[in-house]
Parts: structure tokens; sequence; C-alpha cells
């Protein structure tokens, strides 16, 4: 029999997944001989063998992966046969990273779980428990290649079982790099201010138990960082958490436990989920998903007060498992942060930091070395799409559908911020890292583009910032030292939107609606229509601008987003809440009023003027309580569509006034009737651009199209008039899709024909 030997490069999410032990596995099932080591971010073969073997493990290679795995075709060369005898994983040789994919962190597998809940298995009830196809990776590794001195696990030296484990090619924890036991590594310990702490697993997981069946809150650090956990079927402790929070209407995420065969029985007893939202929060990524409440759910009513929606995710690692089992009932689960910053993930931080809102800390000693917030999905339009990704589902790598000429680097906005960086034909967007403006949050930032840039190996040439001259993320850019390119923030919406659309040829016409934005013309922008491609985006649509009294004081407060309404055409709002008079004497005169044509501003002011929301305690609060408030089935009104002198077609919502201060229509139906009546004005402007400019696919983008029911009844005006219609997928309709909208507008800029 001829030996032949075959190098192997593989590419891809191949490292953190298993993939060197199972090259191993299936070499060893067909008779062949070599080794297999991590080569920076790549998977380096050399295997020997019969023709039909090499052949057969080619194809093992990529259909039968591990399923964490994502590999790239195998790049494959004929080289000569060394006589190597059997097969062996060799230590990582250091290389460029350039090639890597980094992994995020994975839920706790199946075997995980059923060995955990075996008494007569030594990792019974241990709540750091992993193998190579489960577990942290994002927020645990150091650097690359994956290898556990690269890893936060690094001064946990394994025991002899779990050496011997590691050393097995037959064992499922062969060369799993965050592998560990109670012996070796990682434990629990419990505070609680002025009490003695709890130390061992056993011991932390009751007094952390017991606290919370006491109504206490508890500080509780899982694999991205801490949660608040309190329970949510008592109102006491969840109206506590909000006061001490200072987040008097924010809805809070609920952490149910597994039960059932599917483990959605819970979910089923407080929601309605629809298969797609059950799919979903029991998926891998153990999303957060918003889910409609049952009329009679058992949960408080301060978790999500006055929507119908609430945010649920089933347990995700090892420790949430055992928390949520052993209380036995939905748990409140929110970040554990300041409003706005990054997740806090080390202990001291937690315990000064949120002092007096938790009441016990549950720690443990595995370090978290980047914050990962928990990923947000929701349904609209047939498919759960992401609203934060986060936990499990960043970061993430995107192939570019060109390449850029020189890595650079795209800092997103100052709210939801993400970052992205671009190289060769891949970008990669970080996870959620909160709003900008914050010593913290301003520091988070700096770590994450730190620490991309050292993963993956990879100098950004040139950085790309939102145009807004004032944002934080504008001003780091330009202080870097590095060549900046300015993107306005509704292109970089219409971008990313085209992006993962492929529209990249135009033309394409995108509707961009979001609360705020800074627009060409120095004004706030937020309910623009954009025509062309990405690099040649102008806007050709708008709505009629309106001056906000107060400026940034009206994206809180709605009543002032009214009476600017009422103001600009001449009508009175008898149930006005507030002395307004010299408000409107400094909006009169132009003094700290600047213009809008926002679509969020709009939301607010039909909210406050129906009654459903006077302010905002956070982002989206009075639209999202509009848009619960409603229901299909409206009748839209009449459009008043036209050309301004610079052939924008302006949209004018002034006819719609007489209806939302009509308080002889119930509060629903005029909230109903608003919603399709904007649904029908991006239908008549679509229409408007069909004539005058022969396009048929339009796009909706920005953080407005979060919005279930104004996107379904947008979608199915324009589907009925044959449109082409596109929607995120992948990557959020809001802020934290700008860095990736950055990459594709300075990506296409230079060359779009357009």
């Amino acid at each position: 029999m001829e030996i032949l030997a075959h190098r192997i490069l593989i590419t891809g999410r191949v490292q953190g997944v298993g993939f060197r032990p199972f090259v191993s596995r299936i070499a060893q099932a067909y008779g062949l001989a070599g080794w297999v080591l991590n080569r920076g971010g790549r998977v380096d073969i050399q295997v020997e063998g019969s023709a039909a073997a090499l052949a057969a493990f080619g194809r093992a290679l990529i259909e039968r992966a591990p399923p964490l795995a994502r590999p790239d075709p195998p790049r494959v060369a004929v080289v000569e046969p060394q006589g190597l005898q059997g097969f062996a994983i060799r230590h990582s040789a250091a290389a460029d990273t350039a090639d890597a994919h980094l992994p995020p962190d994975y839920f706790v597998c199946d075997d995980c779980l059923a060995e955990m809940r075996d008494p007569a298995q030594r990792r019974y009830r241990y709540p750091f428990i992993n193998c190579t196809q489960c577990g942290p990776r994002y927020t645990l590794i150091e650097r690359l290649p994956y290898d556990r001195p690269h890893t936060a696990l690094a001064g946990f030296p394994l025991c002899p079982d779990c050496l011997a484990e590691y050393s097995d090619p037959a064992d499922r924890r062969y060369h799993a790099q965050p592998l560990a036991c109670a012996r070796c590594g990682p434990s629990l310990v419990f505070r609680q201010p002025g009490q003695g702490d709890s130390v061992g697993d056993e011991a932390a997981l009751a007094a952390c138990l017991a606290a919370l069946r006491a109504g206490l809150i508890v500080a509780v650090k899982g694999v991205g960082g801490y949660h608040l956990l309190c329970d949510a079927l008592d109102p006491g402790p969840v109206l506590r958490l909000r006061e001490r929070k200072h987040r008097p209407h924010k809805p809070l995420a609920v952490l149910l436990p597994w039960l059932g065969g599917d483990g959605l029985e819970w979910v089923r007893r407080v929601a309605e989920p629809t298969v797609a939202e059950g799919e979903a929060l029991r998926s891998p990524l153990r999303p957060i998903v918003l889910v409609r409440q049952r009329r009679q759910s058992p949960l408080a009513g301060a978790v999500a007060p006055g929507l119908d929606e609430v945010g649920l995710m089933l347990p995700y690692s090892p420790l949430h498992h055992l928390l949520a089992e052993g209380y036995g009932a939905p748990l409140v689960a929110t970040s554990a942060n300041l409003s706005g910053e990054p997740v806090l993930i080390e202990a001291t931080e937690v315990e000064t930091r949120l002092g007096r809102v938790a009441d016990g800390f549950l720690h443990h000693d595995r370090p978290i070395l980047r914050p990962a917030d928990d990923s947000v999905l929701r349904r609209v339009a047939g498919r759960v799409r992401p609203i934060r990704c986060g936990r499990g589902l960043a970061p993430q790598e995107m192939a570019l559908p060109f390449p850029v000429e020189r890595p650079l680097l795209a800092v997103g906005a100052d709210l939801k911020n993400t970052v992205a960086l671009a190289f060769d034909d891949r970008v990669v967007v970080s996870p959620h890292l909160g709003d900008l403006g914050t010593v913290r949050s301003a520091e988070v930032f700096e770590r994450v583009v730190a620490d991309l840039s050292a993963l993956y190996g990879v100098e950004p040439a040139l950085i790309v910032h939102d145009a807004h001259p004032g944002y934080h993320s504008a001003r780091w850019a330009q202080a870097r030292g590095l060549p900046c390119w300015p993107v306005f923030h509704h292109h970089a919406h219409a971008s990313a939107l085209a992006g993962e659309c492929g529209w990249l040829d135009g033309p394409s016409l995108v509707f961009t609606w979001d609360g705020t934005g800074y627009g060409e013309d120095g004004t706030v922008w937020g309910g623009e229509a954009l025509l062309g491609a990405p690099g040649a985006w102008r806007r050709v649509g708008s709505l009629r601008r309106f001056r906000l009294p107060g400026g940034d004081k009206a994206s809180r407060e709605a009543w002032r987003c009214a009476l600017a309404l009422c103001w600009a055409t001449g009508r009175d709002w008898p149930e006005c809440p507030k002395d307004s008079g010299l408000l409107r004497q400094a909006w009169e005169r132009g003094l700290n009023s600047p213009l809008a044509s926002s679509a969020g501003r709009l939301f607010d002011a039909a909210a406050a003027l129906i009654g459903v929301a006077l302010e905002s305690s956070y982002e989206g609060h009075a639209a999202m309580r509009l848009e619960t408030l409603a229901r299909p089935g409206a009748e839209p009104l009449p459009l008043d569509l036209a050309r301004n002198a610079g052939g924008v077609w302006i949209a004018d919502w002034a006819g719609w006034l007489p209806m939302l201060l009509d308080t002889g229509l119930a509060a629903a139906e005029r909230a109903a009737i608003f919603h399709a009546s904007l649904a029908r004005l991006i239908a008549g402007q679509a229409e408007a651009l069909r004539a005058e400019q022969g396009v048929e696919r339009v796009g909706l983008a920005g953080g407005v199209f979060q919005n279930r029911l104004l996107t379904e009844l947008a979608v199915a005006e324009l589907t009925g008039r044959g449109f082409e219609v596109g929607l995120h997928r992948d990557i959020p309709a809001g802020d934290g899709g700008i860095s990736y909208g950055q990459v594709i507008e300075v990506g296409r800029r230079a060359s779009n024909p357009l």
C-alpha cells in the first residue's frame, strides 16, 4: 500500500470548539498517522496514510465537524511522507493571528448537565462543569492560540483526574482547555455584609438561595458579568430593586428554571411563546427573548410595568441551572451595572458600586477577562431578530462583501455602543458595550478596542467614527493620531442594512428612523429616507421638522415633544400637565430648541398626547407603551406628502393632530391609528420615489423598526405594493449596528459608482 501525506490548513471557527481532539479521533479512526496543532488562528494538520483513508478523512473534517465549529474549506497540499507513527496533538505554535476566529461563550451542553445532576459523578453539582463543546470562551480567552495558559484558567493547575481526562483521546474533555473540577477548579463564596462568608460551592449556594427566599437582592457572578437576582413573583423585592437601582420602569429580565421535557414549562406558565420564540429560548445562545405575557401571569407587575411583553431566559451556565432549580421559581436577573454602563465583572467593584443595591454577593474566583452582557432577541416580521448582541452571539464574525484595502476600526455610536474591526474580507463586531460618557464606559471601550486588535493581530490604519462633533467616540478617535473618517449616523444605519441584505449596488431606498442622529445639515435627523447604496447615499424623504423645546430634555420628557407639535401648528393642548409659558417664549425665539425630523420624538409626542406616557425613564419608554396599547386593524389617516425646494419628499404629520388630541376616541384606538398611519406614510413615500426614481428595494433600519407592530404594518404595506423589503437579520436595527454600518459605508465609499 502506497503511503501518501497531506498538509492541511483550516481556518474559520476552529479554536475553542474541540476541533483538535475531533481531528485526532477521526485520524485514528481511519488509521492515519500524523499530528494536529493550533497555529495562530488556524488549525495545522499533517496526515499520512492510504489515498482512500486520506480522502475519507478530508470529507469528515467538514461533514462531521463539532457542532460549535464553523470550518472554512480546507487548504490541502500534497507533501512528502515523513514516516510518522501514531497521531498526536502537538503544542500550539505562535503565528499571525489574523486568521483567528474567536468563539463566543457557550451554554452548558446536555452531557455536562446530565453529569452535573448525577450523584455518582465526581462533578455532581459542580457549578463550573464544561467540556470541549460548552462553557465560556470569549470572556475566558486572554490571547490566541487557544491553550489553557492563555486563558483565565491558567492559575488553576489540573488535578490528576482532570489531567487524565485531558490526555485521553476517547474522552469528551480531551484537550478541553477550561477543564476543571471541585478539586482543582474555581469555587464559590457567598458574602453578606455583617455576616461571615459562606465558603465552598454547596455552602455558598445554600446561603444564596436562603437569601433569595428571604426576599433579598443578590449579585451573582456569571459568565460575562454579574446579575442582580431577586424573586420575580413577589412585588416587594422587585420594587426594592427598582428603588435602589433608580430604575422605576425599565423592564427587568426574568430567569426561569428549565422544567418539562422541552424545558419550557415555566415559560408557558408566565407567557405565550410562539414556536420561534421557544426555539430561540432553547438555542445554544440562551438569550433573553421578549415574549408576550399571559393575562394571568404570576410574575410581579413591577417586572415589566405597562408592557405586554417580558424578557425571559433559560439557564445558560451550570451555576444558573443550580440556582434556578434550587429556587424552583422565576428570578429577576438584570445586569449588575449602573444605568447604561457595561456590566460589572470584578468582585470588589461590584461590592463598592452596588453595595447599596445588593444585600448579598455570590462570587467565584474564575476571572472574567472582558464583559459580555446578555443578548436580547425579539420576534419581528416572522423572524427572531437581535435587539442587543452579547453573550452567545458576540463577538460577531462576518465575511465582508468586499475586501478592505487597509485595516480599519469603526467605533460606533455613543448609545448602545459596539465597535468593529475590519481587515481583509472580514469584520468582527464586539458585544454590546453600553452607553459611552462615564469613566467606566470609556475604560471598557478602550479595553475592548485593544483586545480585538491584540486577539486578531491586526492594527487599524484608519478609524471611522460618527460625524457628530460632540460624541465621545468621535473625540476618542480624533485623539488617536490615525487618519479618521466621519460617517453620518443615518448613512451608517442604511449601510448596515445594505450590507446585511447584499444591496451594495443601488438604487435602494432605506428608511432610517430612530430617536436622534447628527444630520448633514447639522439638525437632528431621525425620520429619513435615503436613496442610493453604501458610500453614496442622499436624502430623498423626511418628516416635517419641528423644534424640540429644551433640546435633549425632550428625549426624556415626552410632553415637550407634544407641545412642539401643537405650537408648530397653532393648536392648544388642554391636557398639558406643565406650566409652559417661559418654555414657549424660549421656543419661539429658537433658544435651546433644535430642529428635528425625528420619528422617535414623533412617537414620544403621540404617547404624551394620548396620555400613555408624559415622561420616559429609559430610552424608548413612551414608544414601547404606545406599541403595547395599540392593536392591528386600524384604518390609517390620509398622508400629506409634498416635495420641498430641495427636492426632498416631506411627510407632514400635522393632519394627525386632531385625532391624537381627540379624547372622544379610546386611547388604544388612537395608538393603533398612529401606527397604521406611519406605515402608510412609509409606503406613500416609497411609491412617490418609485415613480420618480424607479426604486424597487425598500429597507427599514434604525431603532424605531424594533417596534414589531410598526414594522409588520410597514412590511405589509410595502409588499402589497410589490416592493422587495429588507430588514436586519443578525445585526441590531438600532445603534448596536452602527459600527458594522460604518465599516460597510467607508469600505464602499471610494469605489461606489453611484
